[in-house]
């Protein structure tokens, strides 16, 4: 998110006063999944949760700049602390909003908290026949199925990905861009979805996608541009992505045509959500029905902000945490969606995250969970009852992004050096550590904070601070050719380690954003991606692609459990604090090969490194690299040229 990378909390961190709201023990919760607008045809029954309101009425328009109301219900409280109303004529196309009465006033109307289908803008919720939002074989679309040892993730933001003219899509900045094939930049090479499947990534993490508040749908002539990180609507598809932002129905049908493409090109999706925080909490439903009761606050009213967005959500309050995992099941199953990416899931509770994952396990055993394991400032809950990084082995089936090996092959946040990729002593630990999937091994000196390794999520960049190119450019002074030298280097850790690898859109094509480190909301002239690169950086994107090959190649380095790779992986002594070098051996049965070696060489020099003779087939050396090998070797040292990796497999 926009400020995740500013007073970052990355291990332990003190509790802060807890959250002075009403106790769930007199708040009535609904034991049946909240529904606040279920479509039938000749009627339509609407609900919204207010469990302390003195009087709820329904509200029905026309469309969203409608002033006045054409119908007006008041609705009636149940025991289950729903305010119910049925309309019994078809009102199929009309927005809704729902207002309540606290304390003798009318608060402003809303969506409600858990609106499927909105207007334009997302203040009003949208009556649509769920039927007429499927794209044609919606019914028959399945997810791919991938080996937890071939996943690879690549982050992609709508905008970025496909705004620029050099594109060769048609859809540009849409959620069908990402259903066009053949598409190609100005020298004939791949764009677009044809892209993704060249360069071997597996799973496409979209940067939220949900309805958020900061891009004014009615005016996207205006080219505004904002990652999302402010939502508004969680169960709600974004408008600024769609054709037509109006049409509640537009904006859902395409966003299934996306995911169903991706489906069918071999990919897996995963939602960025941003459950930590809202927009500006008055605007929300959340405000608008149960004041004080979805977020932390202090004693004096005011909002407690772990996010560093104005406020923070209340995981452990029994109904936002039976409403986060509904809406998770509700992405699932009508979107689709394969896997989910918790922002700032340090706020969150340990108790819920483990819920969450039991839930949508049952759901498909094959979904993953992972998140950011810290948060803007200290969230108001006990530090041992949530879900930092450092907390990740407490949780089920549900991993953290890994700075240990981010900051060590590409330098600290805040540090004017580019760490271990350009020969930068003190970051050989974190590397083993990135390497084994923050587990505990015998070799590694580095707390372990996962279980799994499959808990790991390795990458040098994402969406937050610098990308590669900007960060080498700030932090050192090396030719360009000696900085693709070390993006390959720095990308080999990534793609070798037991964790899930993790890379950013347009990093493989050394992408730049120009110096900027959060480009949340620049315009399209420093987040678009310039296709071109393709054509000019083809070495880089190429050995991008060699690298998923290796890997989806041999399952030896994602061994997917602690104690394979304490048995299986061990480093080889270098005297040398830029040099990390390891061994995966006795494969026979999981791997093609009876053995893998890996040296990653950071340092300015060429280095010989002692491995167990034998005759090995060369897939990676000088910045080159074939999943089929490029040369054979047969011997008892391998030898790493500077800046670079080799990788050596026996059979």
């Amino acid at each position: 998110m926009k400020i995740s990378f500013k007073n970052l909390l990355m291990g332990t961190i003190a509790a802060a006063a807890l959250v002075s709201c009403a106790s769930d023990g007199a708040i009535v919760v609904p034991e049946a999944p909240l529904e606040e607008c279920v479509y039938m045809g000749d009627k339509t029954e609407f609900a919204v949760w207010a469990p302390d309101a003195e009087e709820a009425q329904l509200r029905l328009y026309h469309s969203a700049s409608d002033e006045a109301a054409f119908k007006i219900v008041n609705m009636k409280l149940g025991k289950d602390g729903l305010w119910k109303a049925v309309v019994k004529e078809d009102v199929k196309g009309s927005l809704y909003t729902f207002q309540v009465k606290k304390n003798g006033k009318w608060l402003e109307e809303t969506a409600g908290i858990a609106a499927k289908a909105v207007g334009v803008n997302g203040m009003r919720g949208a009556v649509v026949d769920w039927d007429e939002t499927d794209p044609e074989g919606w019914a028959e679309d399945k997810s791919p199925e991938i080996r937890p040892s071939d996943i690879i993730v690549y982050e992609l933001q709508h905008r970025d990905f496909s705004i620029h003219q050099t594109s060769g899509v048609s859809n540009k900045g849409k959620y069908l861009a990402l259903t066009e094939e053949g598409t190609k930049n100005p020298d004939g090479l791949a764009t677009g979805i044809d892209h993704l499947k060249e360069i071997g990534v597996t799973y496409v993490q979209l940067l939220p996608s949900t309805d958020f508040a900061t891009i004014d749908e009615t005016r996207l002539e205006d080219n505004q541009y904002n990652w999302g990180y402010e939502p508004l609507n969680y169960n709600a598809v974004e408008g600024s992505f769609s054709t037509d932002p109006y049409n509640p129905v537009t904006r859902i049908k395409e966003f299934k045509q996306m995911v169903q493409a991706l489906h069918k090109a071999g990919f897996r999706v995963i939602l960025d959500v941003v459950y930590n925080h809202t927009t500006n909490a008055a605007n929300t439903g959340f405000e608008r029905t149960m004041p004080g009761y979805f977020y932390r606050m202090r004693e004096d009213g005011t909002f407690f902000d772990g996010s560093g967005c104005g406020n923070e959500t209340a995981s452990e309050q029994a109904m936002f945490r039976k409403y986060m995992i509904e809406s998770l099941e509700w992405w699932m199953k009508e979107y689709h969606i394969d896997g989910f990416r918790f922002d700032l899931m340090a706020i969150h509770d340990i108790d819920t995250m483990n819920e969450i994952s039991e839930r949508l396990h049952k759901i498909d055993p094959a979904v993953v969970i992972y998140g950011e394991g810290w948060a803007a400032s200290a969230p108001a809950y006990p530090a041992e009852k949530i879900a930092l990084k450092a907390n990740t082995y407490m949780m089920d089936k549900v991993g953290a992004f890994s700075d240990n090996i981010r900051d060590a092959v590409r330098g600290p946040l805040g540090c004017e050096n580019a760490g271990f990729m350009d020969g930068v002593a003190g970051n050989k630990a974190n590397v083993e550590f990135g390497i084994v999937g923050g587990i505990e091994h015998p070799q590694v000196t580095v707390e372990a904070w996962t279980s799994n390794p499959l808990q790991h999520v390795s990458y040098a960049s994402c969406h937050d601070d610098h990308c590669l190119r900007d960060r080498l450019e700030v932090a050192t002074k090396a030719s360009e050719k000696e900085r693709l030298a070390m993006v390959k280097l720095a990308q080999t850790a990534v793609y070798t380690s037991q964790g899930i690898p993790f890379i950013f859109n347009g990093e493989e094509l050394y992408r730049h954003k120009q110096g900027v480190k959060n480009s949340y909301n620049k315009p399209d002239s420093i987040n678009a991606i310039d296709w071109t690169y393709k054509t000019q950086y083809k070495d880089l994107v190429d050995y991008y692609a060699a690298l998923a090959a290796i890997r989806h190649a041999h399952p030896g380095f994602c061994l997917g459990d602690a104690a394979l790779v304490r048995e299986k992986l061990q480093f080889i002594e270098v005297d040398d604090p830029c040099v990390v070098a390891f061994r995966i051996s006795g494969l026979e049965g999981i791997d093609s090969a009876k053995s893998l070696i890996v040296v990653l060489n950071g340092s300015k020099k060429n280095v010989k490194v002692e491995i167990p003779k034998g005759n090995y087939v060369v897939l990676a050396q000088l910045g080159k690299a074939d999943a089929d090998g490029i040369g054979a070797y047969s011997g008892s040292h391998c030898a790493a040229g500077a800046t670079s990796a080799t990788i050596l497999a026996e059979y």
